[in-house]
């Protein structure tokens, strides 16, 4: 028997379309290009800086055969910047701008390369830091430091969330702007569930009204006709 599919991404399934972010390396030796499924890997040439998924940037790096440069996000300078923003603002940090035109439609912006803004998250913020964290502590300044700003990070925003939550049992909207692909994943069965609890209250309230107006109006018919019925027997 086949188990029924849960709707959504998990956090793995997550984790795994994220390694597809473009992040730049430093070669440390000469490699030549791949012919992969979503294109060809530009050939890699010390001390040149190359974009490279970073599915394949984790590869090298174990291999030492490179070493990645964090995005200009993940610095402690940055990110105390940004919790500075998540503890003033009731919103979530801005996500990185759209390019004004794009000749073709990447699936994934070029938000973790060297050249990726430092004063915004992107969508998979938290998937990439944890992995170059795990990987790569050499090539990332301080990684202690940025541990726990983004453990403050992560309840900031998440405290955010069930704000969001308690807005959305008072049948209030919430704005999601902002928010990454983990913290969607972990918090989608519980924000799906209180929507489904609330979706279930709320037909229970039309039920009832409808059944109330339904007796009402049986109700308004019978006294209608023994108001009537009174009438005649004072005419007689």
């Amino acid at each position: 028997m086949a188990l029924p599919l849960v709707s959504g991404l998990n956090p793995s399934e997550v984790a795994f379309l994220c390694e597809m972010e473009m992040v730049t390396v430093i070669p440390r030796q000469r490699l030549e290009g791949l012919d992969l499924v979503g294109g060809h890997t530009p050939p890699l040439q010390p001390p040149y800086r190359t974009p490279l998924p970073l599915w394949l940037a984790l590869l090298l790096k174990r291999q030492r055969r490179a070493n990645i440069l964090p995005p200009p996000w993940l610095t402690p300078s940055s990110l105390t910047a940004i919790l500075e923003y998540e503890n003033a603002s009731a919103s979530f940090s801005p996500t990185p701008q759209l390019p004004a035109h794009l000749a073709i439609s990447p699936p994934f912006l070029p938000s973790a390369t060297a050249d990726a803004p430092s004063n915004a998250l992107p969508y998979h913020w938290l998937e990439i830091s944890e992995m170059l964290l795990d990987a790569a502590p050499d090539d990332v300044g301080e990684p202690d430091n940025l541990r726990r700003l983004m453990r403050d990070l992560r309840e900031v925003r998440m405290a955010k969330m069930r704000k969001g939550i308690k807005l959305l049992e008072g049948g209030r909207e919430i704005n999601m702007n902002g928010v990454g692909g983990m913290e969607v994943a972990e918090a989608r069965n519980f924000i799906g569930g209180v929507v489904d609890g609330l979706r279930k209250i709320g037909a229970s309230k039309e039920m009832s009204r409808r059944e109330r107006e339904a007796e009402e109006r049986e109700n308004g018919i019978d006294r209608a006709q023994e108001d009537e019925d009174e009438d005649e027997d004072m005419e007689i």
